[in-house]
Order: structure tokens, then sequence, then C-alpha cells
């Protein structure tokens, strides 16, 4: 079939294409697809000015079988788009043996935040959320892990350094990005059950329990 250009808006682009009457169940199937998918939008309060039927996306033609979208700022378009994705019927079937509908998105965030920092539409007053930094010493993370999630439980944004490098690297890491406090977790400490926390501003190092209730005191 030769391309046929589809013209206006949301709702005269889904009437073209009915009209087209093509006999293809993916097609008719796309189609009411698309109905569904415009409705729903509508129904989340969303103005007709903010969205457009687009025939001409096409994203990851290998696993994607329904409707995909891109999302764009419309001040400033040259970022790209910052939120995309789409549906894709028993992707899922290459990890287990059921049939499972799916749909998902992806965003830049590094790039989209980076962006709309050097643009100037948000502040970063701090380079981290991270209010304590857990580096472990062991392979095994288990204590490092069970420990950041007692203190998020806590109230208290803790990051546990993952990456394989030196302990002088990673304490440049936190240094860098102005994390308050570091804990060193190695089977000393926790055969002791103890820590110590250090104040990456003043450098001081102070011992204390093991138990996240007794190193916040410490913060």
């Amino acid at each position: 079939m030769d391309f046929i250009a589809i013209d206006g808006m949301s709702d005269e682009k889904i009437e073209k294409l009915e009209k087209l009457e093509i006999e293809n169940e993916v097609y008719a199937k796309g189609i009411e697809e698309l109905k569904q998918v415009v409705k729903n939008i509508r129904l989340f309060g969303v103005p007709d000015s903010n969205f457009k039927v687009d025939l001409t996306i096409a994203r990851g033609l290998d696993y994607y079988t329904g409707t995909v979208y891109e999302t764009f700022l419309n001040d400033y378009r040259e970022i790209g788009s910052v939120c995309s994705g789409g549906r894709y019927e028993n992707l899922a079937e290459y990890y287990t043996d059921k049939k499972l509908p799916g749909v998902g998105i992806s965003i830049g965030l590094t790039r989209l935040f980076y962006k709309l920092n050097e643009l100037n539409l948000i502040q970063a007053d701090k380079k981290s959320i991270a209010q304590v930094l857990i580096i472990p010493m062991i392979e095994n993370l288990e204590e490092p892990i069970k420990l950041a999630t007692e203190l998020r439980r806590l109230g208290i944004k803790t990051e546990v350094y993952l990456n394989n490098k030196k302990l002088k690297a990673k304490f440049k890491y936190a240094d860098k990005l102005k994390i308050p406090y570091v804990i060193v977790m190695g089977e000393d400490e926790i055969n002791t059950k103890t820590a110590k926390v250090k104040n990456m501003e003043t450098g001081e190092e102070t011992k204390t329990i093991l138990e996240a209730k007794e190193i916040i005191k410490q913060l």
C-alpha cells in the first residue's frame, strides 16, 4: 500500500484511519487501542492541547506491538524526548512460560535534570540527597543493606556505595557529592557491632554501636 498522509487533530486522524477500511485484524485492533488511549488520556484530565496522535513515531520495532508514545517539553524541544515507551504484548514470554500483557516507559533522568539545571528551570542546592554514605568493605552486602534500610525507615537518606574501588576513591566520591557522613563497614565492624561515623566536613570520627538509632544520634 502506498503511503497516505493523515493530517488533522487527533480525532480527525483516527476517523481517517477508520475510513481507509483496511481489512486486517492487527490494523483494526491498533485503531481500537489508539481510540482507547486517547479516551483514557482525556479521562485523566489532560487537555487536548497537551497531546496529539502522531502516526510518524516509530520505536523498538522488534518488540513494541501497540501504541508508542514520546513526551516533550514544548519550550525546550532541543532536549528531545524526556519520557518514552509503549505497549509490548507477551515480551515476558522470553523469561516465563506465562503470556503477560506489558506496557512501560523510560525517563532519562540524568539527561533531563542536567538540561533543566543548565536552563535554570530548576535549582539544585545539593549535589546529592544522601545524608549518609555506607561504604562496604566486604563481599556480602547483607549487613550494609540492612543498616541502610533501617536508616531510611527512620528518615535518613542513605546510599550504599557499590562500585569496586579503593577506599580513597570511595571517600572522594562522598566528598565530591558533599555527602555529610560516611560509615565504613568491614568484618571488624560487623563482628564487634560497632561503627565509626565520619563527619566529612570536619573529618571527625565518632565510634558508636552498629545500630541505626544509635548512629542517628551522631548525625
